[in-house]
């Protein structure tokens, strides 16, 4: 059930870059998928989340109005659509899969290994 990330790398400040992230098991689409962020020498924080079904999104401040996220269970993937990046969003973004939509880590179950996302500016 452990999610594996893809699409992160190296983009200049206002840039997009939409991370995927793909679970395996025929279970994906009962989970709550959520994605969360590490920069250097900071804590694991929450990013954006969205319901099994597709609802109950939910984003942090700090991405709200800029990124966004969605799910397709027919191939058991989940994105994030990263837009107007800026310096603070560098970091290891993570994709969680959980019981249901939350801002906590201790909500979800199975973790990702994480992609890097650089925003140079």
């Amino acid at each position: 059930e452990q999610p594996v990330e893809s699409g992160g790398g190296l983009v200049q400040a206002g840039d997009s870059l939409t991370l995927s992230c793909a679970a395996s098991g025929s279970t994906f689409g009962v989970y709550a998928m959520g994605w969360f962020r590490q920069a250097p020498g900071k804590g694991r924080e929450f990013v954006a989340a969205i319901g099994w079904r597709g609802d109950k999104i939910e984003y942090s401040d700090s991405v709200k109005g800029r990124f966004a996220i969605s799910r397709d269970n027919s191939q058991n993937t989940v994105a994030l659509q990263m837009n107007s990046l800026k310096p603070e969003d560098t970091a290891v973004y993570y994709c969680a899969a959980g019981v249901d939509s939350s801002r906590l880590e201790i909500d979800y179950l199975y973790w990702g290994q994480g992609t890097q996302v650089t925003v140079s500016s």
